[in-house]
C-alpha cells in the first residue's frame, strides 16, 4: 500500500512544502528539497541514512538516496550559514531556496513522518542533528 499511494503522499508533501516556504514552484521547492536532504545525508554514515530513509515516505526515501557517492567522507554538523551555504550549491543557478530552507524542509517533512520515531533516531546522532531538524539537542 506505501508504493500504491506514494503519489499522493509526495503531492500532500509539496503542498505543505510550498505553503511553508513561499516558494512558487514545484521545481523550486523539489530543488530545496533535494539540496536539504543532500546536506543532511552528508552527515550520517551509511547505516544511519538507511535508518534515516527507513523512516521517509517512499518517494522523499528515493529523492534522499539519488545521487548518492557512498564514498564521500561525513561531514560534521556545522553551523545553520554553512550549511544553507551547501543547500544554496545544488543547481546554484537555479537553486531559489530560501533563506530558511533547512527549517522549511525539516518542518514539512516531520508533517509527513512518525515524530517519535524520527526524535528516537535523531537523539542517536552526533551533536547538531538535532538543532539542524528545529528540536533541541
Amino acid at each position: 500500500m506505501e508504493y500504491h499511494h506514494a503519489t499522493d503522499e509526495f503531492e500532500a508533501f509539496m503542498k505543505d512544502l510550498l505553503a511553508i516556504s513561499l516558494l512558487k514552484t514545484r521545481h523550486q521547492g523539489y530543488t530545496m528539497l533535494q539540496a536539504v536532504l543532500q546536506v543532511f545525508r552528508r552527515r550520517l554514515s551509511l547505516e544511519q541514512a538507511i535508518a534515516f530513509a527507513n523512516l521517509l515516505p517512499a518517494v522523499l526515501r528515493a529523492i534522499f538516496v539519488s545521487d548518492w557517492d557512498i564514498r564521500e567522507p561525513v561531514r560534521p554538523f556545522l553551523d545553520r550559514e554553512a550549511m544553507m551555504d551547501e543547500v544554496r550549491a545544488l543547481r546554484h543557478n537555479h537553486n531559489f531556496s530560501t533563506p530558511s530552507a533547512i527549517e522549511d524542509v525539516t518542518s514539512a517533512i516531520r508533517h509527513h513522518v512518525d515524530a517519535r520515531r524520527l526524535e528516537i533516531f535523531l537523539s542517536s546522532l552526533p551533536p547538531g542533528a538535532c538543532a539542524f531538524w528545529g528540536l533541541p539537542d
